[in-house]
């Protein structure tokens, strides 16, 4: 088999290049294809990784201000509303860093600062992971403690 054929057996392109001549193989494109365009992350896409990763962390309770709780367990009560993921998150995304603000509530008990450190943590190791965005700052206002005698925001259904 000629050169040429095995190279178009193999996939090779053989189309004439005017740098390197006629049955040389040419590359189109420049580069890793992987590098080859943007990627562009919204906020609400970190805001929602952020808040799934402080609410792992033992110790938070809820996440936002009262107000904001109770809109939300207003919102969730109307059909077709869900649970809101991003509640007590804001998150401001650039192009290759991001900076979060969470507002927290947190069990009676526990270690407030022991608490923050682990939500740090875990929302950092979570966005970067997930983003490839660095985690500039993780800013944590606790807003409440939830006490143990202290009704649920939202009650079990009761059967009767």
């Amino acid at each position: 088999m000629s050169e040429m054929a095995e190279r178009n057996r193999q996939g090779q392109d053989t189309t004439e290049s005017p740098v390197l001549g006629k049955g040389q193989p040419t590359r189109r494109g420049g580069g890793d294809p992987g590098t080859r365009g943007r990627t562009t992350i919204a906020d609400g896409v970190v805001e929602k990784i952020t808040g799934m990763a402080a609410r792992d962390v033992v110790g938070v309770y809820a996440m936002g201000s009262g107000l904001s709780r109770t809109f939300g367990a207003m919102r969730e009560r109307v059909p077709g509303g869900a649970k809101s993921v991003t509640r007590g998150v804001k998150a401001e995304v650039g192009e290759k860093q991001t900076a979060l603000d969470l507002e927290i509530v947190v069990e009676y008990g526990v270690s407030i600062a022991d608490v923050a450190r682990d939500v740090r943590e875990n929302v950092v190791a979570a966005v970067e992971r997930m983003t490839g965005l660095e985690v500039v700052e993780v800013n944590i206002a606790v807003s409440d403690v939830k006490l143990p005698d202290e009704e649920e925001e939202e009650p079990e259904p009761r059967i009767q």
